[in-house]
């Protein structure tokens, strides 16, 4: 075992006889086999993996394999490895928070008795909450989903039950999607699903195929199960033991559904919500519509670096992280998880919360002071649902106290606010804050806590029922407190007949194992002998002293321990008591979390507006249907927010009609990703009702952004990278409508140039003439820009509203240096940089020479000759117009060239030998060029 190892923790000793070993062996043999489940055992002290699941915690948590044992002795050895409990919640977390591919099982037992605990996904982790979150913020809230898919000639009908267990919240929905399953993959991504069920029959058809790996897309679990399950013949009769109120509103809901029925009647099993009467009347059931929130895919979250990756170097890498300045522990980074996976459409809603945020960005006392109450505001929202699932204790109930004081100073603060939106911040925040908190609601649970609570032990760490909330304590209390008395009474007179000073010589100790003793040192032993052997009885001597005790103080310590007893006794039972009253509370709770949390998420966004070296600045929201994309200043938030950057803000302008779709080209390292991509970013932090890192911004809400900005191989999946970039794409043409924003990075690059060329025009033409979605479209085909000169002529349909921009680059003319200067500006680009930015990369002058070399005698042989005629004066350097024919006969025998040229064995020849080969070449090619103008052109000019 290497040092390293040894130094990050020693391994609990695996503590097995040979019978407990042959016991476990012979249990273990009984279990199932499940290849995701990573199954531990409490051995009390430590825990216990065995088999592959060893071998997997070793691997991947222990970086060794030295970490492992073997349990029993020769062919029926098992693979063990020893956990502490602190790896055991490291693994717990890292499964169940963090992975996709792996369920969690606990087993307490002994021997060959052992039983299941505990089991967790995911998806549904609740049984290791008080392991998950003891020490560390929930963050998210994860939803499980259920498909039950129908095909037909139309396409898939795709039925989807979900369920959130910490909002309680259970919903349906039913819509048709298409053959890439694009609503599907975003209704995933915005429900913040972790965990998706589906009928075990799908993953033998072809046709599932697709299904499958749109929810691996969203980084998914998928758990299947039997169709049995997905039935939602009893499912009014089971909802309406979950849901709040009448069952009448429930049976019309799930009458609206056939699909979508049974998913939800197999969430309810999978969950084991009705096993859990804790759940029963605490659900609420709604319609999940995919027109409510902007629609965003994985391609798009991925893009836009909307959430967390472990990769990131910094907090700042990602939207989610940069944005995150909540106070409370745990509420606010959930809301502002969903809000960012659910934008807003409606212009009044966003309108609303940027009110709200601009009230708070103008008034910097105000947002400061509600900040420092929101810091003292535990997770409301966790604790309550300890209280209804009856695990809370008397710890969580003191949490919610100290929260719920805090509410008069925030509704204080809130009340002096006398701004423009006084009237918005009153009904928002203040009416609902003075509901929930008047006599009949917060205000009698802090009556009870401070009557039934003993608030001074809490100093100690002590959390206690005060001894005057019940006579029964209180009598015990009493009782205690006179036994302590005439303890302490006994202490003095033996301190008198023995001639001791009391506590100096002679002192009282109270130990587990003879309960109240007298203690004196060995050193004064001697002077009380006589008085020790004769009236007290000599209970053990030892270094520290010689411990005694007589009749009376027995008598008086054995009651006083029966006392502590029956106080502890009556502590218990009436902690219980308070525990469930105070679970009565749950509804204000959940309201008071509602306000706190959502006033927690928009001062965040004020704090970001306000605290950034370039001020945000609030944009103006108009429908769908009118208005433009304007961004003036435009910058990214997440990268003009790294230390070594020094942003260049540009302008974007999305134009209806003049250039609502643009072309952007120029050099790699230049700009344009970042770009493009700082568009999507700021209109979905528009949307989501934040101020945006502009100077001025309109946005025309979008319904639905795409992004497909690089793509690589998944070999896991048969997929390469092209074709995973066609898959994309096909979703984009596919789901897109001309209320969504398109952000479409080197597309065609994967393949061939004349194929990629062909496809990127085609693609472009689509968007522009059918989607007619605002788009940005970066790319290195100089030859797209011939797009915004089309003028309708030679037959060609007209195209309106495409631009050309470019991002802008210096060269020297002397020393050929390239200088980026991520400046955006209008028209196309009039030259490629690739061998300049070979140069930054330190290539060997050689090979940057000679790549000038054969760019430039390669240069004519481009694809403009696929480009329509009408277009070339525009996409090329040549001069004079020929035949459609005669180049299209001059471009197949350039292509047969270079294809020819490629497959020359270059690096099995010297230069000699090439230069001949390249010589023939070029004179066979001059001889087949006597019937084509063109190529006869082409050998002139590059004389």
């Amino acid at each position: 075992m290497d040092e390293k190892f040894e130094e990050q923790g020693k391994l609990p000793e695996l503590k097995l006889d040979a019978r407990q070993a042959q016991g476990f062996l012979s249990f273990f043999k009984t279990l199932p086999k499940d290849t995701r489940a990573v199954r531990l055992f409490d051995r009390r002290d430590y825990y216990t993996a065995h088999g592959d699941d060893a071998t997997f915690i070793a691997k991947t948590y222990y970086h060794t394999t030295t970490a492992l044992r073997q349990l029993g002795n020769g062919v029926g050895a098992l693979s063990s490895v020893s956990v502490s409990k602190n790896m055991f919640e490291t693994i717990s977390r890292d499964i169940l928070l963090e992975r996709m591919d792996r369920t969690l099982e606990l087993y307490e037992g002994s021997g060959s008795n052992w039983r299941l605990v505990k089991s967790g996904t995911p998806g549904n982790f609740g049984s290791f909450e008080d392991i998950l979150f003891a020490n560390n913020e929930m963050q998210d809230s994860p939803a499980i989903v259920a498909l039950a898919p129908t095909f037909d000639q139309n396409g898939c009908t795709v039925g989807l039950g979900y369920v959130d267990i910490t909002k309680r919240v259970l919903g349906l929905a039913e819509f048709l999607d298409d053959s890439h399953f694009t609503n599907l993959e975003s209704a995933l991504v915005a429900l913040g699903c972790r965990e998706c069920l589906v009928p075990t029959e799908t993953g033998k058809s072809s046709e599932y195929r697709p299904l499958y790996d749109a929810i691996s897309r969203c980084g998914v679990m998928i758990t299947e199960r039997k169709k049995t399950e997905f039935k939602g013949r009893d499912l009014v009769q089971d909802l309406g033991r979950l849901v709040k109120g009448s069952v009448e509103p429930v049976r019309d809901l799930v009458s609206g559904f056939e699909c979508a029925a049974g998913a939800l009647g197999c969430i309810l099993s999978y969950a084991e919500l009705l096993a859990d009467e804790s759940n029963y009347g605490n659900y609420t059931v709604k319609q999940y519509n995919l027109n409510s929130y902007m629609r965003l895919d994985s391609a798009a979250m991925r893009a836009l670096n909307v959430m967390e990756s472990k990769s990131d170097a910094n907090k700042n890498f990602s939207l989610f992280g940069l944005m995150n300045r909540t106070c409370t522990a745990g509420m606010g980074k959930r809301l502002l998880h969903m809000w960012l996976k659910q934008p807003l459409l409606d212009v009044d809603e966003i309108n609303c919360r940027l009110d709200l945020v601009q009230a708070f960005v103008e008034d910097a006392a105000l947002r400061q002071d509600l900040r420092q109450h929101l810091k003292r505001i535990s997770d409301i929202e966790l604790l309550t649902r300890n209280l209804e699932r009856k695990r809370a204790s008397l710890l969580h109930v003191v949490k919610l106290y100290q929260s719920g004081i805090r509410i008069p100073f925030i509704k204080s603060v809130l009340v002096r606010y006398d701004g423009q939106f006084a009237t918005l911040i009153r009904e928002r925040y203040i009416d609902p804050l003075e509901k929930w908190s008047d006599d009949n609601h917060l205000n009698k649970f802090i009556a009870l806590v401070e009557t039934a609570v003993d608030l001074d032990q809490l100093e100690h760490g002590e959390y206690m029922i005060s001894s005057a909330y019940d006579p029964s304590l209180s009598a015990l209390k009493d009782e205690q407190e006179t036994l302590e008395q005439q303890i302490h009474n006994l202490h003095k007179q033996t301190a008198n007949d023995l001639d001791l000073p009391i506590d100096k010589s002679l002192k009282l100790d109270k130990g587990t194992q003879f309960g109240h003793v007298f203690r004196i040192t060995k050193k004064e032993e001697p002077k009380v002998r006589r008085q020790l052997t004769s009236h007290y009885i000599v209970l053990e001597t030892r270094k520290d002293g010689v411990k005694f005790t007589n009749t009376k103080l027995k008598k008086l310590g054995d009651r006083y321990q029966k006392i502590v007893e029956e106080y502890k006794s009556c502590q218990k039972e009436l902690v219980a008591r308070v525990v469930q009253t105070v679970a009565s509370f749950s509804e204000v709770f959940e309201g008071l979390a509602g306000s706190l949390s959502e006033l927690d998420v928009l001062l965040s966004f004020a704090d970001l507006a306000s605290s950034c070296p370039t001020a945000y600045t609030r944009p103006n929201i108009s429908p769908p249907d009118t208005g433009d994309i304007i961004l003036e200043g435009c910058r990214h938030p997440c990268v003009e927010a790294q230390d070594w950057v020094n942003f260049i803000s540009n302008d974007c302008r999305l134009v209806r009609g003049e250039s609502w779709f643009q072309i952007i080209t120029g050099p790699n390292m230049g700009g344009k990703s970042t770009y493009i991509r700082q568009v999507g970013v700021n209109v979905l932090m528009a949307q989501v009702g934040s101020f945006v890192p502009c100077d001025n911004a309109t946005v025309s809400i979008r319904d639905c952004i795409f992004a497909r900005v690089g793509a690589g191989d998944c070999q896991l999946r048969g997929v390469s990278t092209f074709m995973q970039e066609m898959l994309e794409t096909a979703s984009i043409l596919k789901g897109a409508t001309d209320r969504s924003l398109i952000i479409i990075d080197e597309l065609g690059r994967g393949t061939s140039t004349y194929d990629g060329f062909g496809l990127a025009w085609a693609i472009c033409e689509h968007i522009v003439e059918e989607i007619k979605a605002p788009t940005l479209f970066a790319t290195h085909f100089h030859e797209l820009t011939a797009l915004a000169n089309r003028n309708g002529s030679n037959g060609h349909k007209q195209i309106a509203g495409v631009a050309n921009f470019h991002v802008s680059a210096h060269i020297d003319s002397f020393s050929r240096k390239l200088t980026m200067l991520y400046n955006v500006q209008p028209g196309a680009c009039d030259q490629s940089f690739g061998i300049h930015v070979a140069e930054f990369a330190n290539f060997p002058q050689s090979v940057v020479a000679l790549a000038r070399e054969k760019a430039s005698e390669l240069e004519d042989f481009s694809p403009n000759a696929m480009i329509p005629n009408d277009c070339k004066e525009a996409a090329s350097k040549r001069k004079r117009e020929f035949d459609p024919n005669d180049v299209s006969r001059g471009t197949a025998r350039a292509r047969q060239f270079l294809q020819d040229f490629t497959q020359l064995p270059l690096d099995k020849m010297d230069l000699k030998q090439a230069l001949q080969q390249l010589r023939k070449m070029k004179t066979d090619l001059e001889k087949n060029a006597v019937d084509s103008q063109w190529l006869q052109q082409l050998f002139s000019s590059s004389d």
